[in-house]
């Protein structure tokens, strides 16, 4: 199993004999302090990098052979080493060039070996050594061939039995963990390490967080993790929410990509991945693989609730629901009540929700209208028609935004609905007159949620366009002399709304692109 004598049941670093470079995915560092924060990085997970052949460099380490590198992050480096006293292979980690790290790196470095040298469990990585040559903080962990769960996902992944098999044994593990007054905090496929039996065995530290410990290394408002598998609190940066809870929302979001193949939120940059695990619902997992048991699916969407509160009490509890799928038994899961399962599906689709919402709200003002003012009861019926045509339209823009082939044509598709059935609601209910003009604003600052500029623009034009095109197929002269000063001013202010949205939207994607390129670990 291993490359040299039996090591020490403490713990184990493991990779693929095949191309031994580590298998991780980015690990985000937000911090709060944009210039204190700027080119640094915690360095302790390391990054998802293109496979590559072992290169040998046989250097001598103080009492160890560096024989080639695993894997690096910001800071830490890997490399297989031989410990020449004991004649045995591990895995050595260091910082890169630690005459220039900082004394905060340098503490987080020892934190992650401090907090893995306390764990004693078969299925957590522990360590041999800590300790420090020629400048170079180090610590050395057990070396074992194998691969990342990381990497068995993406070679084809599991079945359903295997995948809560797994994940059950490494909820056990991270309740021992959580018994022990650690959280992990960046559980994540990456970190799960498979021996050549199959056996999973949790991994890097970099991010435990000592329960009972007031000292603060990372910053208290920091968002630390991977964006796709952190929970909702973690993703806002509420650190004081940042519980044992929260590593059972990431221990779901590994059963959910071993049972789907992809992590519950998978947006195109890792800002907007955040703003979907703070504010989306992830897909169910039997839509994007009807093999998955109704039962584990439950188990899965339980584990992923926003409520820390709703989420299971321990991993413990998370553990033994998974072995009562595993024996044919009921499980304890529930799916909650009926506003609960709207809630959730309110946020799995935020864009169809918000639209029935407004959709309600503005046959709530007609329907005011009909009952009060009785020179607008014939217009009643055809302002209800043209919400229900909006309605209908707005779930056929939603069907398209779930083929990624027509997405985009979706998105644009629903703006345009949007704006132009608006003006005509607006039209058959007073003109101008009427309260819902106001909604134009709306339209232009929802359209922002989309997070794409062209979207605000198209949307600002159109609504521009619908105002402009009711003032004058209203007239001018029926609204007063002064009626084209104020079309003007309500027409700018409309356009100068879109620039603000679209301004802020051009900061957001200006930091996903940052983050997307200058990952910090």
């Amino acid at each position: 199993m291993s490359d040299g004598p039996t090591p020490d049941p403490r713990g184990s670093i493991r990779a693929d004999p095949a191309g031994e470079t580590a298998d991780l995915r980015d690990t985000v560092t937000l911090a709060p302090d944009a210039d204190a924060g700027a080119g640094q990085d915690d360095g302790f997970s390391l990054r998802d990098e293109p496979e590559r052949p072992q290169v040998a460099i046989r250097r001598a380490f103080g009492k160890y052979e560096l024989l080639c590198e695993l894997g690096r992050g910001g800071m830490g480096v890997v490399y297989k080493a031989r410990q020449k006293d004991l004649d045995r292979i591990v895995a050595l980690k260091m910082i890169l060039s630690s005459h220039l790290a900082s004394a905060d790196q340098v503490a987080r470095f020892y934190a992650e070996a401090r907090s893995a040298a306390r764990l004693r469990d078969p299925n957590i990585v522990g360590i041999f050594e800590v300790g420090e040559h020629g400048g170079q903080h180090f610590f050395t962990m057990e070396y074992v061939a194998g691969k990342s769960l990381a990497q068995v996902i993406r070679e084809g992944g599991m079945g359903v039995e295997t995948a809560a098999r797994l994940v059950m044994v490494v909820a056990r593990a991270v309740h021992y963990l959580h018994d022990q007054g650690m959280i992990h905090r960046d559980l994540k496929p990456s970190n799960i390490l498979l021996d050549e039996a199959g056996n999973p065995n949790v991994s890097d530290f970099g991010l435990a967080k000592v329960l009972e410990s007031e000292e603060r290394v990372t910053a208290s408002n920091a968002i630390v993790g991977t964006p796709g598998y952190m929970a909702p609190e973690q993703a806002a940066g509420r650190g004081r929410q940042v519980g044992r809870a929260s590593d059972i929302y990431s221990l779901g979001a590994i059963l959910y990509e071993c049972l789907t193949g992809r992590p519950p939120h998978d947006g195109s940059a890792p800002l907007e991945t955040l703003v979907q695990v703070i504010e989306g619902e992830p897909p169910h997992p039997r839509l994007l693989n009807p093999a998955v048991p109704k039962a584990l699916e439950k188990i899965c969407l339980q584990c992923l609730e926003k409520d820390p509160a709703d989420r299971y009490a321990s991993a413990r509890d998370l553990a033994d629901d998974l072995d009562h799928f595993l024996r044919g038994e009921p499980v304890e899961a529930t799916r909650g009540g009926p506003w609960h399962r709207l809630r959730r599906w309110a946020r799995r689709e935020p864009a169809l929700a918000s639209r029935l919402g407004t959709m309600a709200i503005c046959g709530v003002i007609v329907a005011l209208n009909h009952s009060l003012i009785a020179s607008t009861r014939s217009a009643s019926s055809l302002a209800f028609t043209v919400v229900l045509c909006w309605a209908i339209a707005s779930f056929l823009c939603q069907r398209l935004l779930h083929r990624p082939r027509w997405a985009d044509l979706g998105r644009y598709a629903w703006s345009a609905a949007d704006v132009l059935l608006f003006s005509l609601l607006v039209y058959v209910n007073q003109g101008l007159n009427t309260a819902l003009v106001s909604g134009y604003f709306l339209l232009v600052s929802a359209s922002g949620l989309w997070f794409r500029e062209r979207m605000v623009w198209l949307t600002t034009f159109l609504s521009v366009a619908g105002y402009a095109a009711l003032a004058i197929g209203q007239g001018f002269p029926e609204l007063g002399q002064d009626s084209p000063y104020r079309h003007f001013v309500f027409a700018s202010a409309l356009a100068a709304s879109g620039f603000v949205v679209s301004y802020q939207v051009r900061r957001v994607r200006a930091l996903s692109n940052y983050f997307e390129h200058h990952p910090l670990p």
